[in-house]
């Protein structure tokens, strides 16, 4: 039987994603946390084979609970919620064990496809340090300033901030940033952080 944990402090965003995930083929039972607290108390009874935790909360919060979670549990499943843009959360989360992201208003069929991958590789066999792990093959080669601009991204830094700091003007900025989500094959910002982790670009 396939279980997932859905843990949000909002009640409705808590509800309308456990309606999406046990909409999911081959999910079985969906339970529902309002903390991070919540999580690691219940984990280690309940062993749902994904935990979908929200990034911010309050508490321990969602990029902390998810650290605690893999050290204690390296088979834990676990992808992080978002809401709007958040790659300094997501990068933290990944980069301490999370397999992924998945933002909070996506559509039914995101969440089906984000539920199904992460529940596939863990049946694969791959344990919950996966996305530690450095991709395969030889890493892209970064200029210095993709690189300055991957590292002001992992910071939560806007174009423009990115921009003051290194003296450039904006539409250089988006420039550069468009050759890095290239080079690292990343659809945005969240997921070029994430793999800057992933390849050592940022520690």
């Amino acid at each position: 039987m396939t279980t997932v944990l859905v843990c949000d402090d909002a009640p409705l965003a808590r509800e309308a994603i456990r309606r999406a995930v046990g909409a999911v083929p081959g999910v079985e039972r969906v339970t529902a946390a309002g903390s991070g607290e919540e999580v690691l108390a219940r984990f280690p009874i309940e062993r749902p084979d994904l935990v979908l935790m929200d990034v911010r909360m309050p508490g321990i919060g969602g990029v902390e609970a998810s650290r605690r979670l893999v050290a204690a549990h390296p088979d834990a499943t676990v992808v992080m919620l978002t809401m709007g843009e958040d790659p300094d959360g997501v990068a933290r989360a990944i980069s301490s064990g999370a397999r992924g992201y998945v933002a909070k208003d996506a559509s039914r069929e995101e969440v089906a496809a984000t539920v199904a991958m992460a529940l596939a590789s863990s049946k694969n066999g791959a344990d919950g340090r996966a996305q530690r792990v450095r991709p395969s093959g030889s890493p892209p080669a970064l200029t210095e300033r993709e690189q300055q601009v991957l590292d002001g991204m992992s910071r939560g830094k806007s174009n423009a901030e990115i921009g003051r700091e290194l003296y450039l003007s904006e539409d250089t900025v988006k420039t550069h940033a468009r050759r890095l989500f290239r080079k690292l094959a990343a659809a945005d910002r969240a997921q070029a952080v994430a793999l800057g982790f992933r390849w050592g670009f940022l520690r």
